[in-house]
């Protein structure tokens, strides 16, 4: 795909969504295999601000694996960072370490060209609004039930834990976001029942017509995966720290209505309006305290969402 078909996109996250200023410090983190988008990026900043570096190194093995040193350094180092990598650097320590420091975040985590294209080609100041709306339902809620007809029934109690909004707008100091964007999520405090995934989760990508991935939860724990695939990425995370790799890390809500139908890409895809995604594993970046080299995020379609036993209205493209 041509370096200028990326050019507006690159406006839109650059400009709308970071707000980048002309006395700014700016970090475009990528790799190799998504070098081009991280360029178009790189191209605009540079335009607003003196200070603007490009950061490439290879790939990394798994979602929420730390980056170089380097890399880190200068996260943290940046007023703005934009991370367009294969491996998501959300769940990561450099990304609460940047954020930490002041950074505006915004990560890209397995963009793709035709990704960005589609995400970015929105209005995040309407999609923030829709965000709002969704969480003015759920703000204050102690408990949250999701049902579907293919047979998900987990009720999810929040203990203290808050209600977090990914709107695309990362205009303050400390604040990050996916992008594209469009979401609240939170990490539950405790979570029991099961889901059944129906729509997209790694490594299947996009699930087929009728083929679902189940899952049974105890006590906050994924304890029963259906799928052999999931089920080894969960053992291959255990080995490295036991049981957290099975924590019930996170319930979300989908609230972009410009996407209207699943692609593959867990990233653009958990945003679509009234869909809902749980993930399994790390959590300590979104409001949790488990740490795990793996967040496995599955999306469930036609959810039913009740907040403290009351149903509310999700987003739909109808």
């Amino acid at each position: 795909m041509s370096d200028s078909s990326l050019r507006a996109p690159a406006e839109t996250a650059v400009r709308q969504c970071m707000n980048l200023g002309s006395d700014e410090s700016c970090a475009v983190v990528t790799d190799d295999e998504r070098q081009a988008i991280g360029e178009a990026l790189h191209a605009v900043a540079s335009e607003i601000a003196d200070d603007a570096a490009i950061v490439r190194y290879p790939p990394g093995d798994q979602h929420g694996e730390e980056p170089p040193e380097p890399v880190a350094a200068a996260m943290a180092g940046a007023d703005v960072v934009l991370a367009p990598t294969t491996k998501s650097l959300t769940h990561t320590e450099a990304r609460t370490d940047a954020t930490g420091a002041g950074a505006r975040v915004a990560t890209l985590p397995g963009i793709t060209d035709g990704v960005f294209l589609m995400g970015l080609d929105a209005d995040y100041d309407s999609i923030a609004a829709e965000s709002e709306r969704l969480l003015d339902q759920v703000a204050g809620c102690e408990r949250v039930r999701v049902t579907t007809d293919r047979g998900t029934d987990i009720t999810f109690d929040l203990g203290d834990r808050a209600w977090q909004l990914d709107t695309g707008i990362v205009h303050e100091p400390g604040e990050m976001s996916n992008l594209p964007a469009g979401e609240i999520f939170v990490s539950p405090e405790d979570a029991n029942g099961r889901f059944v995934v129906d729509g997209t989760m790694m490594p299947h990508g996009r699930l087929d017509d009728g083929q679902t991935l189940e899952f049974e939860v105890e006590d906050g724990y994924v304890t029963e995966v259906s799928d052999d695939a999931v089920r080894e990425e969960l053992e291959t995370a255990a080995d490295e720290v036991g049981r957290d790799a099975y924590n019930l890390a996170e319930l979300g809500i989908g609230s972009n209505l410009a996407v209207e139908e699943l692609v593959g890409s867990v990233l653009l895809d958990e945003k679509a309006a009234g869909t809902v995604h749980i993930a399994v594993g790390d959590d300590h970046g979104i409001g949790g305290d488990t740490h795990a080299p793996v967040h496995l995020d599955g999306i469930i379609t036609g959810p039913t969402v009740y907040a403290d036993g009351e149903e509310i209205e999700l987003p739909s493209t109808e």
